[in-house]
């Protein structure tokens, strides 16, 4: 596996294809702290770190409405291993008119395009939600 954020987007993305209330995902800080925007910013239910069992794994727990459809409509990766994606505070992008969230990743940890852009950092730009 040599890109993880790709492969957790991807079974995330194939949970909720398939309606599964939640998913397992092998455990890594970055991952983990992703999970916990989309759970702030509320695609996602819950997200639990699995600590009885090793290897540890993330728990996440998939969010639907009322029609059972994905409240997820779109998990995208834009910056790759073989092509890093970059941008200024003033040059983050908006996602489908800042109905979507993309995620950065900065020098002062993950955030959302909107935090950043608050806190005038730039980073790489990881994935874009909507």
């Amino acid at each position: 596996m040599t890109d993880p954020i790709a492969d957790m987007l991807t079974q995330i993305r194939n949970a909720q294809k398939v309606r599964l209330s939640e998913v397992l995902i092998p455990f890594s800080k970055i991952k983990f702290e992703l999970a916990k925007i989309l759970e702030k910013e509320g695609f996602i239910v819950k997200v639990l770190e699995e600590t009885g069992k090793f290897p540890k794994k993330i728990k996440i727990i998939l969010k639907y409405d009322l029609d059972k459809n994905p409240v997820i409509h779109e998990i995208k990766r834009v910056s790759k291993p073989g092509q890093r994606i970059y941008a200024k505070a003033n040059k983050l992008p908006k996602v489908l008119g800042n109905l979507g969230i993309a995620i950065v990743s900065t020098s002062k940890g993950l955030m959302t395009t909107k935090e950043a852009r608050k806190r005038k950092l730039g980073g790489e730009i990881l994935c874009q939600v909507w």
